[in-house]
């Protein structure tokens, strides 16, 4: 796995987002994620690359007893140990590849994120059954195929930056995606739905929920479809290359940014 966020420059952008300033309630997909937690009162918890500790946090709010944080970042360790430090809380740096993830150890597995970095996703899954206990639930956000597909992942817009359609290319050949986000160079794993279905399904689990998120919608209630017909005809009214034009779309363009597009499974151990 690729660590682009030790980078200095990639680690300053990302500090720059809504979601590394003001947490869980800044984040596009929490609202998805949030319902689909079980109860965490007395339970433990794995947040496989935890980043700045906001899960972790949440889940010793959540009455949690035991709740490790791994991320392969040191940067993104020091940061959730400034932020989000608990008494039920341990960071540590490793990769998501590398973790022992002993049997039958944690009741809840999280992970936001961060699995679309994975080259072997279906060995993870593996792992992850392993060291859930039996009734144990494995919780995940992954960006979504349509959006890891292409190596540009992102909209093609007009001149005035309006986004006009969204381009899916390769998306069934998998593997490794040099793209760019937050102006660095970054080395993605674009897995199609079918091996992340399959590859859970196939290790034993129990799928309880398949999420898609309209992440725009409810990121920022000025880009649902009644507010997205109401702006864009007030600002086609207007000249090309006028300034207010171009910023409406330059919004839309930063929230797209933030929110990316993903899938959210919760899935279950039976035993």
């Amino acid at each position: 796995m690729n660590n682009e966020y030790d980078n200095e420059k990639f680690f300053e952008e990302y500090a720059k987002m809504s979601r590394s300033k003001e947490g869980l309630k800044a984040a596009g997909e929490w609202h998805q994620l949030k319902p689909l937690f079980p109860s965490l009162e007395g339970k433990s918890v794995l947040d496989l690359g935890c980043g700045y500790g906001w899960h972790c946090k949440f889940a010793e709010e959540q009455g949690a007893t035991k709740i490790l944080g791994i991320d392969l970042s040191k940067k993104m360790i020091e940061e959730a140990q400034k932020r989000n430090s608990g008494n039920q809380i341990e960071y540590r740096i490793s990769g998501l590849e590398e973790y022992d993830y002993p049997e039958n150890e944690w009741d809840c597995v999280i992970s936001n994120l961060a699995l679309h970095y994975i080259e072997d996703i279906v060995e993870i899954f593996q792992k992850v059954y392993r060291t859930l206990k039996p009734g144990g639930i494995f919780l995940f956000n992954i960006e979504h195929p349509v959006f890891t597909a292409g190596v540009g992942q992102d909209w093609i817009y007009t001149d005035d930056g309006k986004p006009q359609y969204w381009a899916i290319d390769n998306y069934f050949i998998t593997g490794e995606r040099n793209t760019h986000f937050l102006g660095c160079d970054v080395v993605k794993q674009h897995h199609t739905l079918t091996q992340i279905i399959m590859g859970l399904l196939n290790n034993g689990f129990e799928l309880k929920v398949v999420e898609e998120a309209d992440f725009l919608e409810e990121f920022d209630p000025r880009y649902n479809e009644e507010g997205v017909s109401e702006l864009d005809e007030q600002f086609e009214r207007l000249p090309d290359g006028h300034e207010a034009k171009r910023s409406y779309y330059l919004g839309f363009r930063q929230a797209q940014s933030e929110a990316r597009p993903n899938i959210v499974i919760s899935l279950l151990k039976l035993n």
